[in-house]
């Protein structure tokens, strides 16, 4: 790598091949997280991380870049769209009790391995212009602490519902990160514009948002159907409604949200109807239908007896019907001692013993 490498120049070519190969916007930031450390220490001393053990596992890696991968001094920070284009309008599937609410995220295929190669031909295209350099690609694949880079690159600030926004596209993006050790230049942070609104923390189903920029993952309608792998607390499942895989409510009434852009990546459009479907279709779907229906896509990594207990919960908050008992009561004697919990649950909700 030549000594005499003009690496501002370098720093607007990287962005502008990021462009080209898909990403909305590139920002590059420094190392240096040490107020995020000291706020995830507290977030985690408060058992706010729930059963996610891995997030104390991994100690100071998330917090220190170069402990993850020693040499990075930068990182560039990268976002993609990815509100599906045609979707059915979240609220009106939100009020119709009978179908099944996947977050927008989750309808079209699973976007790590979309983001992973993209970030992979942005490398590619700097080493081709500068020779071999160190870098590594991460989405979600590692204890990265994405969105406060994010913030520190300049893509957005971290909202109070601890999501990044960005005041000109809203917060419907993914996020990825190349960590490198370019001594690029780096970008200002994004301020934050939050203001006085406290719409996201008011409209929690489980209010979850215990207080700006403070979520208890315990309460939260996406760990309870992703990330939780045992019983749904008794007490919060009437307040998932028809939610089976996360939750966008948050999101949904943030005011950011009216500058954001429908994805024009192909791989983000809606898969198999799910934004939809019937509870009762989808209770019914077989093991080996839900594997085939989920290949490529991120529900899929629940796993079957999670979406079973998902949607047991969601037929148990659906009006009565003779249809929702009948699909209920054919799981009943389900082999999964958790699906036939929430089963049995679902069933008292609507006076069956």
């Amino acid at each position: 790598m030549s000594q005499a490498l003009d690496y501002a120049h370098l720093a607007l070519q990287i962005k502008h091949w990021g462009r080209e190969f898909g990403f909305e916007q590139v920002g590059i930031t420094s190392t240096e997280l040490g107020a995020d450390e000291a706020h995830l220490a507290k977030w985690l001393a408060a058992g706010h991380h729930g059963e996610m053990d891995y997030m104390q596992r991994h100690g100071t890696k998330r917090t220190r870049p170069a402990e993850l991968l020693p040499g990075t001094l930068r990182v560039i920070s990268v976002r993609m769209n990815y509100d599906p284009p045609q979707a059915r309008d979240a609220w009106e599937v939100l009020r119709d009790s009978t179908l099944g609410y996947i977050s927008r995220y989750a309808l079209g295929r699973d976007y790590h391995k979309l983001l992973r190669g993209r970030l992979q031909k942005l490398a590619d295209r700097v080493a081709a212009e500068i020779g071999p350099f160190g870098y590594r690609a991460f989405v979600d694949s590692a204890p990265v602490m994405e969105k406060a880079l994010a913030r520190n690159a300049g893509l957005g600030w971290i909202g109070k519902h601890t999501n990044l926004i960005n005041r000109n596209a809203g917060s419907w993006f993914f996020l990825g990160e190349l960590f490198t050790d370019l001594p690029l230049p780096v970008d200002a942070p994004a301020s934050e514009h939050c203001g006085t609104c406290m719409r996201c923390i008011d409209i929690c189903p489980t209010q979850a948002i215990v207080a700006p920029n403070q979520l208890d993952a315990r309460r939260c309608i996406s760990y309870l159907t992703i990330e939780l792998r045992g019983s749904i607390p008794i007490q919060l499942r009437p307040l998932l409604g028809n939610r089976i895989y996360g939750c966008d409510d948050c999101q949904l009434i943030c005011p950011w949200n009216k500058f954001a852009k429908k994805s024009a990546e192909p791989d983000f459009i809606v898969r198999h109807g799910l934004d939809n479907e019937s509870l009762i279709k989808l209770f019914a779907w077989s093991e080996a239908e839900f594997l085939q229906r989920t290949e490529g896509s991120a529900i899929r990594r629940i796993g079957h007896e999670c979406w079973l207990r998902n949607i047991a919960v969601a037929l148990g908050n659906a009006p009565r019907d003779p249809n929702v008992i009948a699909a209920l009561s054919a799981r009943k004697e389900h082999a999964s001692e958790l699906v036939r919990e929430h089963v049995i649950w679902a069933l008292s909700r609507h006076g069956v013993c």
